[in-house]
């Protein structure tokens, strides 16, 4: 059991921390910065379980997990994100 929780663990604290990063360098200022991190904590899970899968049945590298964490975090909060909201000089949200 802990040869599948401790990578586990390891996988989605880099996600966190590669969420971290993505808030740092893309959107100072955000309106909900804990969004970040645990887009990156369900990214690692799932990158993880993606990995596994890829490991099963086509014998994957290690180095793929790294990856495909980092491409998920970038895919989540980059296009695939949620949309930035501009506000007008009046306030409004523009919808």
């Amino acid at each position: 059991m802990q040869h599948l929780l401790i990578p586990l663990a390891m996988t989605a604290a880099f996600g966190a921390f590669v969420g971290t990063l993505y808030r740092l360098s893309r959107r100072p200022g955000y309106q909900r910065p804990l969004l970040f991190p645990l887009v990156g904590v369900a990214a690692g899970i799932i990158g993880f379980v993606i990995y596994r899968l890829l490991a099963g049945t086509t014998g994957a590298p290690l180095w793929l997990l790294p990856l495909l964490v980092v491409v998920q975090v970038w895919l989540w909060l980059g296009p695939l994100g949620p949309a930035a909201r501009t506000s007008g000089q009046n306030g409004d949200t523009g919808r």
